[in-house]
């Protein structure tokens, strides 16, 4: 049934995704199971994407299928047993970049994962991920971006927490579009991640988190 839901997302298949979300609760399906389906899909929509064979309308779609599969599945996610919370992330799309799909799924995948996220939303400024760093005391900050204009607003970032005698004191990652190592370099960023859970192996090795 996993891949019958990683299908039906994939392929914008709406209703019937959101059908098969509440029949796989009813059967018993493991709320993180169904989480990691969704997941797989958003990857396939992210690659069609790159591919030319989906537009903003189909990103548009599948934000909106994962938000509201997020939806159904909370009450289910209450239920179990408290997280152990491993550390603090401050995490936002930088300024000049509206795009938020991507950034929305490695927040709610690092909260439930058991870090405290502070999203800041979308076209932040380098001065409000300083003053978020400063105010929470994070230990990790995501930059996402998936324009690539985006490369340059992250580097001015990086350089103004640099500049706030901060960058000594967290572990910087980014993501979203084309970001590789080599956009990693320019930026000056610890580290990339191609998805969320790419993000969340790298939040939880530089907080220690078991």
């Amino acid at each position: 049934m996993s891949d019958r839901l990683v299908a039906a997302i994939a392929d914008m298949r709406e209703e019937e995704a959101l059908g098969l979300v509440r029949e796989m609760l009813e059967r018993g399906v493991a709320p993180m199971a169904i989480l990691d389906a969704a997941r797989e899909a958003m990857a396939i929509v992210g690659q069609r994407y790159q591919e030319g064979r989906y537009f903003l309308p189909e990103l548009l779609l599948s934000g909106e299928m994962l938000s509201q599969i997020t939806d159904i599945l909370k009450p289910e996610l209450a239920r179990l047993p408290e997280v152990k919370r491993h550390g603090k992330v401050v995490i936002g799309t930088v300024k000049g970049d509206i795009h938020d799909i991507g950034k929305n799924i490695v927040s709610f995948m690092l909260d439930v994962n058991g870090f405290d996220v502070l999203d800041l939303g979308v076209d932040v400024s380098p001065e409000a991920f300083v003053a978020a760093i400063k105010d929470s005391q994070a230990q990790v900050v995501g930059l996402s971006g998936f324009l690539t204009l985006a490369f340059d607003a992250m580097r001015e970032t990086v350089r103004a927490i640099e500049k706030a005698g901060l960058r000594e004191g967290v572990k910087i990652m980014i993501g979203g579009g084309q970001v590789g190592e080599e956009i990693r370099q320019y930026v000056g960023a610890d580290a990339y991640g191609q998805d969320a859970m790419a993000a969340v192996a790298l939040a939880r090795g530089w907080v220690g988190a078991r």
